[in-house]
């Protein structure tokens, strides 16, 4: 290539160079707690649903939308389970069931997002509950991004269900009187860390 050739080419190749990082680069994001929360669903003796929640959550995301890739981090304290009920809450956090002493936190780890176009509609990764590992899918019932206004800062987020079985874990008390299928609905916004 002639020089005068490769000094036309050089502010087109500096561009694209400068270029590269903003559209490969993942966006890193932090969990707002107060906005993130586990809720779950299980059959009570074939008759009704008991229903409550875990949180707030902690963890930390990263989106990268143009490559259509990302990870995420959770982590749910156990002992945080609420289902409007002390007492029965306290019974949740025992041994057989959530074993809140001996594994104070469950984790959802994740680095597999299925996105069709711009819409993510799945995160598959690992569930980790009284000390065992399973796969988990994540189905998103929707997903949005928008900007803070106060903050002037990007807020993305939405609502994902999946569903376990409790005996899987080693959760198995009451079976079967007490449903083994657990739904699970996660609700999760996270904003755009400062850097």
């Amino acid at each position: 290539m002639r020089p005068s050739s490769l000094r036309r080419q050089l502010p087109v190749i500096a561009l694209l160079c400068a270029a590269w990082p903003a559209t490969a680069q993942p966006v890193e994001f932090q969990l707002v707690p107060e906005q993130s929360f586990v809720h779950f669903e299980v059959l009570h003796f074939g008759t009704s649903t008991i229903r409550g929640r875990f949180g707030p959550l902690q963890g930390l995301a990263s989106l990268d939308r143009t490559a259509g890739r990302g990870e995420v981090s959770l982590r749910v304290a156990t002992a945080g389970v609420s289902t409007g009920i002390p007492v029965f809450d306290a019974r949740l956090r025992q041994g057989d069931l959530l074993a809140s002493e001996e594994h104070p936190e469950a984790f959802f780890v994740a680095r597999d997002f299925r996105f069709e176009g711009a819409e993510l509609r799945e995160v598959r990764g690992e569930f980790t509950f009284r000390g065992q590992s399973r796969p988990l899918t994540l189905r998103s019932l929707r997903f949005a991004c928008r900007t803070d206004l106060p903050a002037q800062r990007e807020i993305c987020g939405g609502d994902f269900d999946a569903e376990v079985l409790r005996s899987d874990y080693g959760a198995s008390f009451g079976l079967p009187l007490v449903g083994n299928r657990v739904r699970l609905v996660v609700q999760v916004e996270a904003q755009r860390s400062l850097r």
